[in-house]
């Protein structure tokens, strides 16, 4: 995302790859073939004339992070989240309830918030095929790496899951996510969290207004209140690669199209439906100055 000369972070561009971590926006005015880098604020230099200083405009690119890079920090976030999603109904499960519904909370939710913290300014921490595939209708990221960053979100997932049978086994099946009600109410359940999930990504993201550089704690949030709604009853996936590698790891594929239909359609829903509400440029006060967690 480009800055302005006052220093304040311009609306988000239609077509850009958009990472969760807000301060490091990319700006795409051309196509995804130009490596398009944040503009950088110019320095003061000396005019020789009359010998008034003035300011210049200069371009300063950034280092371009390349796409296998982008990868790897994919594929370690994801396997992170899964291995820490699924741990904690697994000790549940083990130690008679130690974890709890809200340890289990705690433990997605925490570990979202460290992995966008961590690897956002990287490869923008999706962790989850549904958030990409949304991203990249809406034209927030290019469709021709979708592919490549499912690749490396299901294989960290399946990764994760057998890690995790190597350390708990027998009690694998404790971090797999099966519905306790019946299908409509499960594929109702994990299309509705996962349309409030992607309502609150796709503003941090997005849109310089929203909370920013907080983005990490708000969908970390979101995903601890989903899941203390959800989790009894349907698991509270939001994720089709949290119950997929748990799945093949444990060899229960019960119901396991609600969990890769339904958060792929709740996404796609909550990204569509902010970007309709979402304020335009033109109508607000002037955005806020966004400021990197590095600073």
């Amino acid at each position: 995302m480009a800055e302005l000369e006052n220093g304040i972070s311009a609306p988000a561009t239609p077509g850009t790859p958009t990472p969760l971590f807000p301060s490091l926006r990319v700006d795409s005015m051309g196509s995804y073939d130009r490596k398009s880098m944040p503009r950088c604020k110019c320095l003061p230099l000396d005019a020789p004339t009359w010998g008034a200083p003035h300011t210049c405009l200069a371009d300063f690119p950034a280092p371009d992070v390349s796409l296998t890079r982008k990868l790897g920090a994919e594929f370690v976030g994801t396997f992170i989240l899964i291995f820490a999603a699924t741990a904690g109904p697994i000790v549940n499960q083990k130690y008679n309830g130690a974890e709890s519904l809200i340890g289990n909370a705690a433990c997605s939710g925490l570990a979202v918030m460290i992995v966008i913290l961590s690897t956002g300014h990287i490869s923008g921490a999706h962790l989850n095929p549904s958030l990409t595939i949304a991203f990249a209708a809406l034209r927030h990221f290019p469709w021709v790496q979708v592919p490549a960053y499912v690749a490396a979100q299901v294989s960290a997932s399946i990764c994760a899951s057998f890690a995790l049978k190597g350390v708990f086994h027998p009690f694998m099946s404790g971090g797999v996510t099966v519905p306790s009600v019946n299908t409509g109410q499960a594929f109702a359940l994990e299309f509705l969290i996962t349309f409030n999930l992607l309502f609150v990504v796709t503003a941090v993201a997005t849109d310089t207004r929203a909370v920013g550089e907080l983005a990490g704690i708000a969908v970390g949030a979101t995903v601890m209140l989903n899941i203390l709604v959800a989790g009894p009853s349907s698991g509270a996936s939001m994720n089709p690669v949290r119950t997929l590698g748990p799945a093949v790891a444990a060899g229960n594929y019960k119901s396991l199209w609600i969990y890769l239909v339904a958060p792929t359609l709740g996404a796609l829903a909550g990204a569509a439906v902010y970007t309709l509400v979402k304020l335009r440029g033109d109508t607000t006060e002037t955005p806020r100055q966004v400021r990197s967690f590095r600073r």
